[in-house]
Formats: structure tokens, sequence, C-alpha cells
């Protein structure tokens, strides 16, 4: 090029130099194009993947989890609709995204210095360590020295792997197979199945997973809490720029405080006990009451599975359960609820789930249209807990405290301080032990989600 233009005159070289200029303006403007192109298309294409850290199908084979819920929001700032692929690994997803199969990778991606060189990030909405996942019973290390000699296995073009050979510097003995056909959940999985010593996972997928695979153990952190975010294509910087300021937004209304409430936080600290004899009893008990927790779903639109692990919550599926304070049956109900709901004996487990499902029923219809789901189940489950009015006296404090009456992730903070003298004085019903509705709907939320996962198996 340079030689051609000496060969030109002063006139013509004037022409073709403003060519160029234009050319590398236009190259400029369409090689950032994304957001317009997302625009114009009315569509937002996002490349995910099948987890209940990222993106899921719940019983209602409705579309959810943390990345769709954020995606949906950014979506509809655009004034644009979704359409998710899925795929089986964090690298097949990464390869797509270069490849122009999407517009947008989220999917729990940890941003790491190798791909910032790949791609841009948008503001991280997450922290999370990794950590080293083994079996109890099994080849537990104690230290990172101790990995080497290990049976490891990684998903293939992951984070982990980038902190393994990270790792293999000052170990060379370290060894590790990077599976390029299995996820993260899957190798979990193959560890609790003894086919392999160890694996490596962010905090928030062992978290979830333990508690269907409860022989899983955590035997120290690889590294320290290392940031999540989206990833987009390096020349899309128009669409990084618009999801920085959607998320600013999201943000600073509270709203990720409420995804990370909805997907994580009502996981209790892990307990093994508690998981295996739940899993015990899916096994043992659930069978025969089965049919009834799923006609009374069907009688009063509840979902079967929730109501199941309701039914658990209260009694453990024993039929004649009681407690100090009288409640008695399968669901516990109080004498007078069970005579406003026609029950005559609490202990006939038929007649019990029936009036629980019949009264839980009665407290989600009670609610004000403000209140959506899931935050009105929350909601209904706690007042079943710990009574309406308590409930009612809670609302009222939230308002009183600026935060919003309808939404759980606000009212499991305020429900503790009817505990606390300097408040309850002031609220109707008076004094309450709020932790325990708190408790009381982590524990339901929890036992659902494996209940869910056990009856998949």
């Amino acid at each position: 090029m340079i030689n051609y233009l000496f060969k030109l005159s002063l006139q013509q070289k004037f022409f073709v130099t403003i060519l160029i200029g234009f050319s590398g303006l236009l190259g400029c403007s369409m090689g950032d194009s994304s957001l317009d192109a997302i625009k114009a298309s009315g569509k937002l294409v996002v490349l995910t993947r099948n987890a209940p850290t990222t993106y899921f199908f719940d019983s209602n084979e409705q579309a959810t989890g943390p990345e769709y819920d954020m995606v949906e929001s950014f979506a509809a700032s655009l004034g644009v609709r979704t359409e998710y692929k899925l795929f089986a690994t964090t690298e097949e997803i990464l390869e797509a995204l270069e490849q122009g199969q999407g517009d947008l990778a989220a999917a729990g991606l940890t941003r790491t210095q190798d791909r910032e060189k790949r791609f841009r990030f948008g503001l991280v909405y997450q922290e999370v360590a990794e950590q080293v996942v083994c079996r109890k019973n099994g080849k537990i290390p104690k230290n990172q020295a101790d990995l080497a000699g290990l049976n490891i296995a990684v998903s293939g073009g992951t984070s982990y792997e980038e902190s393994l050979r990270l790792l293999q510097a000052s170990h060379p003995d370290l060894l590790w197979q990077a599976d390029t056909a299995l996820n993260t959940e899957q190798l979990l999985e193959k560890v609790w199945l003894k086919e392999i010593d160890c694996t490596v996972a962010d905090a928030n997928i062992v978290a979830i997973n333990r508690r269907y695979f409860p022989e899983l153990i955590v035997t120290f952190d690889l590294t320290k809490p290392r940031p999540l975010a989206w990833a987009v294509d390096a020349d899309s910087g128009a669409l990084q720029k618009a999801m920085k300021i959607w998320f600013k937004k999201f943000q600073s209304q509270g709203k990720m405080d409420q995804v990370i409430e909805r997907y994580y936080e009502f996981i209790a600290k892990f307990d093994y006990v508690d998981t295996k004899a739940f899993q015990t009893a899916v096994r043992k008990k659930y069978p025969r009451f089965r049919p009834t927790f799923e006609e009374a779903a069907n009688r009063y639109d509840l979902d079967p599975i929730l109501l199941s692990a309701h039914g658990y919550q209260e009694s453990h599926w024993n039929p004649r359960a009681k407690s100090p304070t009288g409640v008695r049956g399968m669901m516990m109900l109080t004498l007078p609820t069970a005579k406003s709901l026609g029950v005559k004996n609490r202990l006939d487990p038929y007649a019990s789930i029936m009036g629980g499902a019949e009264y839980f029923s009665k407290l989600l219809r009670r609610f004000d249209d403000a209140v959506k789901n899931p935050d009105r189940t929350w909601l209904a489950l706690a007042a079943y807990n710990v009574g309406r009015g308590h409930l009612h006296d809670a609302q009222k404090l939230a308002r009183r405290l600026g935060k919003s009456p309808y939404v759980w992730s606000d009212l499991k903070e305020v429900l503790p301080l009817l505990s606390q003298k300097k408040y309850y004085k002031t609220l109707k019903y008076g004094y309450a032990r709020g932790r325990e509705p708190v408790r009381y709907v982590q524990r339901i939320r929890n036992y659902r989600d494996i209940l869910e996962k056990e009856l998949d198996k």
C-alpha cells in the first residue's frame, strides 16, 4: 500500500488518504456494532449451561436460576427478548462466544487474567473461592503438597485448570485430568461415586451439591475468593458499557441481594447427619405418603414437592408427631386450626395433609397482590410457623425500618427483631421467637431442593 501511494499524483494521494481514513472510522463503528445489532434484531442471544447456579428448569418446567434472573432483567432494560443456548461445559461456552454464536456468556464465569486477554467482562456480581473437594473416608489431602499422587479431574477450560497450572509451578508432581466432556457437577458426582479422588469447584457449586452428595467434603480452599462476571466478545465495547450501567442500577435497587437470597442464602450450614436422615426418609417413608401429598397439592394448586418438604419439616413424615405446645400430626396442626378446617383426627395422615394444604393455600391467598412469588410462598410458610399476626407485625416493622414488607430477603432480617423488647413492645402481637420462622423457611427450601433431586435419580 505504501509503495502504491508513492506512484499516485498529489490529488490522488489526497483522495486515497481520505478514503482510508473514512474506512478506518467505519471499521471501528462496524467492529463495535453488537449493541445496535441486538436492538435491531430484538433478541439477546445468551450462552450458558444447565446447572442450579446458572440456568435450569424448576418442577413447573419454568426457566429459572441466578443467571437467568439477571439476564432477563438486563434484556428488559434493552427492550429485547432472550434466546438461550445451552452448552455442557465452560470451555464450550467460551469457544462459542469467540465463534460469534451468541452475544453474551452468563455461566458463573471466573474473570481471570487469561480470559481478559480474549474477552470483555461486565461488573463483578459475586466472589467465590475455588475449593478442593474429596470424599468422606477417601484420600483426604491436608494441604496443596498432598494433592500430588491423587487421581484429580477438573472440567477442561475452566479457571480451576488455570489455578492448578499455577500451583504446579511450585509442586511439579501435581497432575490432573482435564475432562472436556464433563462439567463440574458431574465431576463432583464422580468423586461421590469413588471414581476419582478429588476435584475442584467454586464454593457456591459445592454448597448446593453437597446436599445431594453428602459424603463430599471440602478439604481446603485452593484460591482466595475470585470474581464472577459476564463475558462478551472483545469487540463488544458498547454492549459491555450497557451491561455495567444496567448492573449498577440492578445492584443499587437491592435486586442482586434478592438473587443471592433466592438461590443461595437458604442453604444452611451443611449438616451431614440431617441430610442423610432425610435421604433415608425419602426412600423408606415418602413412598407411602407421596400420593396424598400429590393429591392435596393438585386440589389446592400447590407445588407437591414443596408441600412434601413442608410436611417433612413439620413432622419428619411421622403421622403421630406431637410437640410440647400441643400441635400434632403430619402437618402439626393446632386444635383450633384443625377444627376450622374440619379435620377431626389430626393423627390421620390423609386428613392432616389435606388440612395442612388447605390452610397453607388460604395463607397464600390472603396476601396482597403486590406480593409476588417466590416471596409470597416464603411469607406464607413463615406465617404457617409463627402465625399470621406476628408476620403482620414484622411487615409493619419492615415499613418502619425502610424495608419492603413484601420481599422475603427483607422480612427475614426483620423477623428476628420480634424477640427484642424495644421492637415487640410497639407491636400488636408482641414477643415472638422470630428466628424460628427464618430457619423454618430455610430448611423447607433446602429439603425441597434435595427431594426434587432425589426424585430425579
